[in-house]
């Protein structure tokens, strides 16, 4: 029963994240400001869970710092994202067995 009773909770509260937006605006967004920042939204909270999260992940902050700078360099190099993600862990685990 408290199990059913979470479900329909989290249901209703997915619903109402998704229905809130459509009944306030029912018409175009034509600020240039707020068009933009609706667009950047999902980019900065997706850092914001996952940089502390990578800082944190090995326990020693000289390899998730090197992780994280080969991570920035192939990514601008747009690499792709298994690449980016298996270098990454590549040379945040050799930097952990040279230190």
């Amino acid at each position: 029963m408290t199990l059913a009773l979470y479900i329909i909770v989290m249901a209703g509260v997915t619903y109402l994240i998704r229905m809130i937006p459509f009944s306030f605006f029912r018409k175009k967004i034509k600020s240039r400001f707020f068009r933009s920042f609706l667009y950047y939204i999902p980019y900065a909270v997706l850092s914001a869970m996952t940089i502390p999260a990578i800082f944190y992940s090995t326990g020693n902050m000289i390899t998730a710092i090197v992780g994280t700078i080969i991570a920035v360099i192939l990514a601008y190099l747009n690499l792709p994202l298994i690449v980016v993600a298996l270098s990454a862990s590549a040379a945040a685990l050799i930097t952990g067995i040279f230190i």
